[in-house]
């Protein structure tokens, strides 16, 4: 039997230190070692204590938590898990964080704090589960939410593949832990002119829009949150919004989102099988399906119905890697033809789309 996840809370609220390490405790495969009420405490204990994960607040006394991720990142990078009463006003501050190295983000409740930690007991203890497997390995390096595993079939029933498929080439990419910087890296690395690029990262809604907006700031090609009915455009990215699966759909020779709700797919909502169940049926052998980063299956299945349609497939590859989790079961299944770091990808798709 593996030894359980040791897990260190830093949290200046007293009562979200005892709902946390209650939580967390009651998972048999998780040990809570220790907790502290600010980032210099934190700081103290983690030489002592050596824990797996640290559980990180954003607002505490004395050092803030970006400030502390910062230098923790710069110094000892290890997994971190944010537990931030920000949403809206914080969205910029979780993405920073995830900049800085954070691997995931839990939204903790402004009101009524250990009611709303416990009805997230099930996604705390899996996501501190997930950061402990990632690979942490520099201040850059998000989210497996409770709910029934329902399939891909439950949101998009499969449809067969037109026998035409469409003139214009389309980019599918799929990422979950890990891959907001994984993104940065491969969309920052991509020129304008290539075709039009549709990406599924498994975020919550009130982060999507600010992530866009943010790559928008540092790629060459345009990148925006997806809307319904939004054309899919050379040198231009839609960014699925959270808590929606994207579908795309074929119009004469192009291609148009739509946004669906229903059940999540794999646990996430939007699903990355979604996305590319629907890219096979409307793009067949035009498109290119990408799948980075993250924990599951979610994308496996669907890379492997773009195979089948033709369309060309990559996986990253587990060295370059935070999560080897979705890849490697792509890889293992047969769906890739080509698993490649995110340099070569990007290498790849400027080749294949000149």
């Amino acid at each position: 039997m593996s030894l359980p996840v040791k897990v260190l809370i830093i949290d200046d609220s007293a009562v979200a230190r005892r709902a946390l390490s209650n939580i967390l405790s009651s998972d048999p495969g998780i040990e809570v070692v220790g907790t502290a009420p600010d980032a210099l405490i934190g700081l103290r204990k983690i030489s002592e204590l050596q824990p797996d994960v640290l559980t990180l607040d954003v607002e505490m006394p004395k050092m803030d938590g970006l400030t502390f991720l910062e230098r923790l990142m710069k110094s000892n990078p290890m997994p971190v898990v944010m537990v931030s009463a920000y949403t809206q006003q914080g969205s910029e501050t979780a993405l920073r964080s995830l900049e800085l190295g954070a691997l995931e983000i839990i939204e903790k409740p402004r009101l009524e704090v250990r009611e709303g930690l416990n009805d997230l007991a099930f996604a705390i203890t899996e996501k501190v589960k997930a950061a402990a497997m990632a690979k942490v390995k520099s201040p850059r390096q998000q989210l497996l939410k409770t709910s029934p595993c329902f399939d891909v079939d439950t949101v998009l029933p499969r449809r067969a593949v037109s026998a035409k498929p469409g003139n214009s080439p389309l980019i599918a990419i799929g990422a979950s832990t890990g891959g907001t910087e994984a993104l940065r890296e491969l969309l920052g690395a991509l020129p304008c002119g290539l075709p039009g690029v549709v990406v599924v990262q498994h975020m919550p809604a009130p982060f999507t829009l600010s992530f866009a907006e943010r790559l928008d700031q540092t790629c060459r090609i345009k990148v925006r949150e997806a809307e319904e009915g939004a054309l899919v455009k050379s040198s231009e990215a839609l960014i699925a919004p959270g808590d929606r699966h994207m579908v795309i759909l074929r119009e004469n020779e192009s291609y148009r989102v739509h946004l669906k709700d229903g059940e999540k797919v794999n646990r996430h909502r939007p699903s990355v099988d979604v996305l590319f169940r629907s890219v096979a049926m409307a793009c067949g052998s035009s498109a290119m399906g990408l799948l980075l980063t993250g924990m599951g299956s979610d994308g496996a299945q669907g890379l492997s119905e773009m195979l089948h349609a033709g369309a060309t497939t990559l996986a990253q590859d587990e060295a370059s890697c935070v999560v080897f989790g979705m890849p490697r079961i792509a890889i293992e299944q047969g769906a890739a033809q080509h698993v490649l770091n995110l340099e070569q990808m990007a290498r790849l798709l400027i080749e294949q789309c000149a």
